[in-house]
């Protein structure tokens, strides 16, 4: 049933929420904005509550700016486990991926689940290694798809009244775009994704598939990407 009034007034999140026009700008897969924004929810050992809040980049990268907020604002008992999610708009580079590392490390009671709207700068060797070594440290990197963004949207975004099931309806083919290029990251394969921006400031988005993609990359995933297509029965 649609609220008439958007997020609750009494919604302890309602003033850590953002704009829509700013989840619109910043998690839309096909636009290549500079700056990377953070929504994040943190749950404490048992409880059932959950802390929401959201980032962005300052001087240094937000992936940064959190680590840094969570280890000197909150105290942490080690004892107590910690399970945090983070959307991203940007998946985070090297650099960011090196000081997740170390902050895990610092916090093994600590559980991270990283969800992202776009690859930065995939096509660099140092940032697919870094993006590698954090799922090999046990991080859970995943592209957004439409059930992400309807999450955020509903629990994020100060949605106007009535609009809770709307947000932004993104081309799904986009998503599967990234989800391949990740799997490549994964596997350690070469690029197959390529992106550039054309002389009137689109961004285009080309598959570039080698042989090896073929060989390794889960048939499902070629699949959703056209790459290859099921074999047809006719009667």
């Amino acid at each position: 049933m649609a609220s008439d009034r958007g997020p609750s007034a009494g919604d302890a999140t309602s003033r850590r929420r953002i704009e829509p026009w700013e989840f619109e700008v910043s998690f839309d897969p096909r636009e290549l904005c500079k700056e990377t924004r953070l929504l994040y929810e943190i749950k404490w050992g048992r409880s059932q509550h959950v802390w929401r809040h959201s980032g962005k980049n300052t001087t240094n990268h937000v992936e940064c700016n959190f680590i840094e907020k969570f280890t000197s604002e909150r105290p942490f008992h080690r004892p107590v486990s910690c399970c945090i999610t983070w959307f991203l708009s940007w998946s985070p580079c090297w650099e960011c991926s090196k000081a997740i590392r170390e902050f895990l490390n610092q916090h093994p009671r600590v559980t991270l689940f990283i969800y992202v709207a776009r690859l930065f700068q995939h096509m660099d060797p140092q940032n697919r290694q870094g993006l590698r070594d954090l799922i090999h440290s046990g991080v859970t990197i995943q592209i957004m798809g439409p059930t992400e963004y309807d999450y955020c949207w509903r629990n994020f975004v100060n949605y106007p009244p009535g609009k809770e099931a709307h947000w932004p309806r993104y081309p799904p083919p986009l998503m599967k775009l990234y989800e391949l290029e990740l799997h490549c990251i994964i596997l350690g394969l070469p690029p197959c994704l390529n992106i550039s921006r054309s002389q009137n400031q689109l961004t285009l988005f080309r598959l570039i598939p080698q042989n090896c993609h073929y060989r390794m990359i889960p048939p499902y995933i070629l699949l959703h990407t056209g790459l290859i297509q099921l074999p047809l029965t006719w009667r």
